[in-house]
This record gives structure tokens, C-alpha cells and sequence, in this order.
């Protein structure tokens, strides 16, 4: 069980923004956060991995990792944390890594083997690819089997194919070693594959706390689909206006009343819905 009371101020996208969160989190849970650029979730990150200080109080299994008397020091706290960027040891192989964390040579090759890097484990980080380096990543930080492992937007540089597949080997590992994730990630499939439950951040504060479904299938009235996108142009064809709009990876264009044309800027965050909606699924 960790419990987390903490309090922050940020500089963020509004003046004075502060960072409060409350919550609770039961052993081996899978926990998504999500929001805006901004919104608190990297440095809640920090805060639980002791990179960051704050006010307020965080307990681990009985245990104070946090109050207003005491602070324990990353390298007490059990926790593993894959950044975006890797940060490998360049001039140590890829077993080294691991074993830099742990000599712990069982354990190293079993994590290599279900990362499917053993044939690659006497390789140099400069002589992998970004998925590859991502797998040694993960495997390092599940080197001293942490109580809890952290990620921040662990994926979010890679192709769709290749984040397809680390994704599953997550939830193996999430599952096989009986870890308590947190990851931040913006992408809305990559949360309702791998979460158990989501938290959403606006500007500090929490707004949501359910289910992937609860919180990520949000429909109004009597609407069918809704879908989040970025306004990415706005043209005329014709006498209508047309918006380009990405969603995910894919770009559909919307036509757009005169109204909306003038409303709506580039780079924008849109939210689409339909009410009627005749969909055709291909494989």
C-alpha cells in the first residue's frame, strides 16, 4: 500500500500553479498518469522517487518516505525508475548495465531473456536500436525488483510497431514481478491496455480517478464517439472551411462551420464527438 498526501509549487503553465495530490495505491496495481504538458505528472514522479522535494507525507508499506520531520534518500527508496531517454552506461554492455544495479547474474539473464536481448548482452548501447536500448532500460530498473517502477513516457519515442511490442512485455514483467507501476504516458490505447486505473492531472490539481473506461470513454448527452485531436490546419475548399485534425496517428479531416473556422487556432487540442456514427472495421 503507498499513500501519498503531497503539495508543490510549480512553474507551470499558469501563474502560481501548484502541485496537490492525494491518493492511494494498492500493492501490484497498474496506475496511468495522464494530462497536459505541465500538469504535475513527471515532477509527482520525481516527488515519489525522492528527486524532488515537497510538503506533505508519503508511506510505503509502513514505511515514512516522506514528512514534515524525516525524508529517506532515493537510494533507501525500493523503486526503479526507466526514463524516456534511456540513460544507459555507454561504455558498459548491456549485461554490465544490469549488473552495475545488482550482481545478480540469475537474475540479469533472466531479465534478458524476457526482453529477448540475451543474444544481444555483450553489445554496446551505441550499437542498439531505441527499442532495444528501452528493453535494456527496463530490465535495468528491474534489477533490485523494486517495490515500485516508475515510468516516464517510457515509449513515446518509438514506432507504433515497436511500442506495440514493449508494451506487452511490460505487462509480463509488471506481472511477473508483482511491481506497483506508475507511468505517465499521453497515449489513450497504450493506458487502457496496460492501466488498471488512471489519474488525470490539470494545472496541479487531480480531476479524474477511475477505470481506463471510466475516465478515458468520456461521452456527453446522447453523443456515440469522442475522440481528442490537435488542429493542425484550416483550409477552404470550396465554399466550406476543412480542419486537418491528427488523432493518434492518424490525420482526418472535419468540415468545419464558418463559425468554428474563426474559433479554432492551430495547434489546438479539440475534442471530436459524433452522434450518429456508421463505423467499418477492416483487419
Amino acid at each position: 500500500m503507498i499513500h501519498l498526501s503531497i503539495q508543490k509549487k510549480l512553474q507551470g503553465a499558469e501563474e502560481n500553479m501548484k502541485l496537490e495530490a492525494a491518493f492511494s495505491v494498492q500493492e501490484g496495481e497498474f496506475i496511468a498518469l495522464r494530462g497536459k504538458s505541465g500538469s504535475g505528472k513527471t515532477t509527482l514522479l520525481r516527488i515519489l522517487a525522492g528527486l524532488e522535494d515537497a510538503q506533505g507525507e508519503i508511506i510505503v508499506e509502513n514505511e515514512t518516505w516522506l514528512s514534515k520531520v524525516a525524508t529517506l534518500s532515493p537510494q533507501k527508496r525500493r523503486i526503479g525508475f526507466v526514463f524516456q531517454d534511456y540513460a544507459l552506461f555507454e561504455n558498459m554492455t548491456i549485461e554490465q548495465n544490469l549488473l552495475f544495479v545488482q550482481k545478480d547474474k540469475a537474475l540479469a539473464a533472466h531479465l534478458l531473456e524476457l526482453t529477448e536481448l540475451t543474444a544481444l548482452k555483450d553489445r554496446y548501447p551505441n550499437a542498439l536500436s531505441g527499442g532495444q536500448k528501452q528493453r535494456v532500460s527496463i530490465a535495468r530498473a528491474l534489477m533490485k525488483r523494486p517495490k515500485i517502477l516508475l515510468l516516464d513516457e517510457p515509449l513515446s519515442a518509438l514506432d507504433p510497431q515497436m511500442r506495440n511490442k514493449l508494451q506487452n512485455e511490460l505487462l509480463t514483467l509488471h506481472k511477473e514481478f508483482g511491481t506497483t507501476t506508475i507511468m505517465v504516458s499521453h497515449d489513450p490505447s497504450e493506458i487502457y491496455k496496460l492501466a488498471s486505473r488512471v489519474i488525470e492531472l490539470e494545472n496541479g490539481k487531480i480531476i479524474h480517478d477511475g477505470t481506463p473506461k471510466e475516465v478515458l470513454l468520456k461521452t456527453q448527452g446522447s453523443q456515440k464517439f469522442s475522440f481528442e485531436g490537435e488542429v493542425l490546419e484550416i483550409k477552404k475548399v470550396d465554399v466550406i472551411y476543412v480542419a486537418i485534425v491528427a488523432i493518434g496517428q492518424q490525420l482526418v479531416e472535419i468540415v468545419i462551420s464558418n463559425d468554428e473556422q474563426k474559433q479554432l487556432c492551430i495547434g489546438e487540442r479539440i475534442t471530436i464527438s459524433t452522434k450518429a456514427f456508421q463505423a467499418n472495421i477492416f483487419s
